[in-house]
This record gives structure tokens, C-alpha cells and sequence, in this order.
């Protein structure tokens, strides 16, 4: 069974720190385009906030800006006024935690731009095994210390010779 309907993933939200900032790094480093802004969402007289979005009731939405991220990534990225306070962002081993991977034609030369940008590197480029050899990966961190992955497999990934269902990856051909 799955959702009647369902064709894939629409977009990804994610909190920030300070908006216009992170409208620098995703539209001047990575390169995403500036779609639309919606205005701000409170809700002072019931409990609105806390039944639609899970967040203390008095939370108030400063602002959400739409951005599209190279070919199908759409990102909705929110500036909070939390009334209960903020956590930082969690590590991957942390439940909920998270990473946004972004396909590159050409690690090497995504690294240099990287770290051309000022970019915070975790660690070099990683050759991957098993199912996933053929891949190339690496860590970095947005000014407000989510982490991003550039993968990267040009030749395909090992597991590709033989499934009957492919990931899909936007440097993918249709079929």
C-alpha cells in the first residue's frame, strides 16, 4: 500500500537562525533561486500553532521563503520566534537528525568552490563500498550548522547493474 496519489517529495523545510542570512549562503554559495516570501503566522488566541505544527502556542512565524535548489530540491526555509526557546541543530546520531544531499557532476571541483566560499569542510571526500561504490560524498555545515552532503557518482553506483528499481538523482537520464 502507499498514499493514493503519492509522486515524490515536494520540498524540504527548515528552520533558520536569521533568514536573510541564510538567503545569502543558499542563493550566493549554493545557488538556489528565490521563488516566494509569505509574511508572518501567529496565533495569539488559541492553540493553532501547537495542533498544526507541534510548536508552543505563543510561537510566532517571522517569516517563510521559498527557494528552488538546482533540478527539483524546493526548499521552504522558516525564521521562528520561539516562545519556549531553541534547540541547536541535532547531529545525525540524534533522533531526528538530518543531512541535505546535494548531487554534484564534479566533487573535486564543488570542494574547491566550497572552500573558495569559506565554506566549514568536514573532513575529504569519501570513496564509498558495497552497494554504493562508484560514490563520492562529503560533509559541510551552513553558516548555522546544518549539514549538507555532496555526493557525487558519474559512472553509477555498484547496486545499479543489477536492481530493478534506481534511486533517483537529479544527473539521472529518464527512462
Amino acid at each position: 500500500m502507499a498514499i493514493p496519489g503519492l509522486r515524490g517529495s515536494d520540498h524540504i523545510g527548515i528552520t533558520v537562525p536569521d533568514i536573510d542570512a541564510a538567503e545569502r549562503f543558499l542563493v550566493d554559495v549554493l545557488g538556489a533561486h528565490a521563488v516566494y516570501t509569505l509574511g508572518a503566522k501567529r496565533s495569539d488566541d488559541d492553540d493553532w500553532m501547537t495542533v498544526q505544527l507541534g510548536v508552543h502556542p505563543r510561537t510566532v512565524i517571522r517569516e517563510i521563503r521559498f527557494y528552488r535548489l538546482g533540478n527539483g530540491t524546493n526548499l521552504e526555509v522558516f525564521q521562528y520566534d520561539s516562545a519556549d526557546g531553541q534547540a541547536p541543530p541535532p547531529r545525525n546520531s540524534d533522533i531526528g537528525g538530518h543531512h541535505l544531499a546535494l548531487y554534484v557532476d564534479d566533487m573535486d571541483a564543488a570542494v574547491d568552490y566550497l572552500r573558495a566560499e569559506g565554506v566549514e569542510i568536514m573532513g575529504e571526500p569519501v570513496a564509498s563500498a558495497g552497494a554504493s561504490a562508484g560514490q563520492r560524498w562529503l560533509y559541510f555545515r551552513s553558516p548555522w550548522g546544518m549539514q549538507f552532503e555532496l555526493v557525487s557518482f558519474p559512472e553509477g553506483k555498484a547496486y545499479e547493474r543489477d536492481a530493478e528499481i534506481l534511486l533517483w538523482h537529479p544527473g539521472q537520464p529518464e527512462r
